[in-house]
């Protein structure tokens, strides 16, 4: 069996149990990762691969895994798609995303690649599992209820903003798909809480969430990379009302979002030219094996 060969862009959180995922997958081999610093520093746990500053000094890559903050995933998909070479993403903005795909799709199409974009867990596999729910019960209502946990896309915005040396976003449930933002911050020597506090809520992370932001001595201290969800559709199957359907996970959020990388970019290898998200591509082409193995196992 020909393996897979995938690079890891990136390697922070997501980019280290990406790692660990393609570790385990028998179908990949891990063509290197791509870092800033290049072979500088290099972790001992990357002592068996190729660590480069670019894509194009690795040899015979399938697919990169973009293991990078949500706001530069399309800076990069532009860059490697030419190269031939498929990408998938855990871009997590969900009112970006038709025109991520929109900007994605001729470019994939114009060098034979493709691209999964939005492909962590939510959106990602939570979104199938809405979408499963919508189908069946048509009519009705769905709620999407995260946490409690540490949200890894805001706690990145987060730290983006000028005086601010740590962060961790941590998301609350309310019910009814409302969320409360408890923002934690290190601050940088002569920080204002009150202008960080301002352009975070002032982010499209933040603005249409109740938000509350505490600065603290350490963020390591109360970091917890838990999270969960709870969906909850209750509708109606053809003419027949209150049906509800409801599906729980409790995870640890870099690791799972690793685990649907390596999912999406075996995927990845099956679809047309093209950019998709996770509800575009069938389930079954993210399980390894042969798929008729699969079919009888699942059926």
């Amino acid at each position: 069996m020909k393996k897979i060969r995938a690079a890891v862009v990136g390697y922070g959180n997501i980019g280290k149990y990406a790692v660990e995922a393609l570790e385990a997958a028998e179908d990949f081999e891990i063509a290197g990762i791509v870092r800033r610093n290049g072979a500088a520093d290099k972790p001992a746990e990357l002592a068996p691969y190729p660590v480069v500053k670019d894509i194009t000094e690795l040899e015979n890559v399938d697919v990169a895994i973009l293991a990078t903050p949500t706001r530069s995933c399309e800076e990069y998909a532009k860059k490697i798609l030419p190269l031939g070479i498929n990408t998938v993403d855990s871009f997590d903005i969900h009112t970006s995303i038709l025109d991520y795909r929109a900007a994605l799709m001729p470019v994939c199409k114009a060098n034979n690649a493709v691209s999964i974009i939005a492909a962590g867990w939510d959106p990602g596999s939570d979104s199938i599992v809405r979408t499963l729910m919508q189908s069946l019960a048509p009519k009705g209502l769905s709620y999407t209820n995260f946490g409690p946990g540490m949200s890894m896309g805001h706690s990145v915005c987060v730290r983006s903003k000028e005086g601010v040396k740590n962060a961790l976003s941590m998301t609350i449930p309310k019910g009814e798909g409302i969320h409360r933002r408890m923002v934690y911050v290190e601050l940088e020597e002569g920080a204002s809480l009150e202008e960080v506090t301002a352009a975070i809520k002032a982010d499209p992370y933040f603005a249409s969430d109740e938000t509350h932001v505490f600065a603290v001595e350490s963020v390591d201290a109360v970091r917890d990379m838990g999270h969960g969800v709870n969906l909850v559709r209750k509708g109606v199957s053809g003419k027949t009302q209150n049906q509800r359907l409801e599906f729980n996970m409790s995870i640890n959020n870099p690791a799972l979002t690793g685990q649907v990388l390596v999912n999406v970019a075996r995927a990845s290898m099956h679809q047309q030219p093209g950019c998709y998200t996770m509800i575009e591509v069938p389930v079954i082409d993210m399980l390894p094996g042969d798929r008729e193995s699969l079919i009888s196992h699942l059926v």
